[in-house]
């Protein structure tokens, strides 16, 4: 059973340009990341878009809508920007039923080498795996409902709404 990645950018992969020091985009770093973890799973990447999240617009959150619910694959892991992560979760829980869906991303670019995306990537793989169908967002190691999450940026983490 093969699992759909779908990428859209955000911190997880943006480039650092030593000249001028503005993160970019070039292309996804998901491969390579996959490589580097020794990942045996039948994945399918496919890049939708490479924007920051808080570019991040319904027309575009209708994108990722339309290639979830068209896949073929029932289990799907979206790599996103963590500003508007939640709002996107909230708006593929009402627009797809009957597949498991995790968010994933970064608080630092991959490419920094201490970032926390390689773990990130690998908990979403794993939760996709074995999580009932739904939509979710995966950051830290732990799993959240889409519709009991925020991003606690006092902290930098992703937390329950209690």
């Amino acid at each position: 059973m093969a699992i759909k990645i779908f990428v859209t950018g955000g911190t997880f992969d943006k480039e650092y340009n030593e000249l001028n020091g503005t993160l970019f985009f070039k292309d996804t770093h998901l491969t390579e990341m996959l490589s580097l973890g020794r990942s045996r799973i039948d994945v399918h990447i496919e890049t939708l878009m490479m924007i920051d999240s808080l570019e991040m617009t319904d027309e575009h959150r209708e994108t990722i809508a339309h290639h979830c619910a068209k896949t073929t694959e029932e289990k799907i892991v979206v790599t996103h920007g963590t500003d508007t992560m939640v709002e996107t979760a909230c708006y593929l829980a009402a627009r797809i039923q009957n597949k498991t869906i995790v968010l994933t991303g970064a608080m630092v670019p991959y490419k920094f080498g201490s970032s926390d995306g390689l773990f990130n990537l690998g908990s979403a793989l794993a939760f996709v795996q074995t999580l009932p169908i739904g939509v979710y967002v995966s950051m830290n190691g732990q799993y959240f409902l889409w519709n009991n999450v925020r991003k606690n940026k006092a902290i930098g983490e992703f937390e329950e709404i209690r």
